[in-house]
């Protein structure tokens, strides 16, 4: 028989599978072709231009774009659950009031900044833009 090898014992790690389940789940909700959505719309996503002059606004934009599609994601997860009838009569209404004070609260955040929600979406080039067009 075979010693074991010195080390701490071996456990069970948090099950990620439902996180990866979410991110699946988010990851479907986005157009099957980049230019699909964004076809008939306004000018393409901006991408941001980096230099020392603009450092500390290009990083504003970057965590703002960061947490704005992080938003959109959360706001996603939500009405499916909700169109999944998950939640109750209560439970939907302090939900929707939160992510409207989300939404708010990040467009005071960009107001503050200079910039507006839109200002947020990146162009990944081949891939279209980051962030849906507004009011999807």
């Amino acid at each position: 028989m075979r010693p074991e090898p010195p080390g701490p014992p071996h456990r069970a790690g948090p099950d990620l599978r439902p996180v990866g389940q979410a991110m699946n789940d988010a990851v479907r909700l986005l157009p099957a072709t980049p230019h699909s959505a964004t076809a008939s719309r306004h000018s393409p996503a901006q991408r941001i231009r980096t230099g020392p002059e603009t450092a500390q606004e290009d990083l504003v934009k970057l965590v703002l774009t960061v947490v704005e599609l992080l938003r959109q994601l959360i706001e996603r997860q939500a009405l499916r659950r909700v169109e999944a009838g998950d939640l109750d009569d209560a439970q939907e209404e302090e939900l929707g009031a939160t992510l409207l004070a989300l939404h708010d609260r990040m467009t005071d955040l960009c107001d503050q900044h200079g910039f507006t929600l839109d200002d947020l979406n990146l162009d990944l080039g081949p891939l279209g833009p980051l962030l849906p067009p507004s009011g999807h």
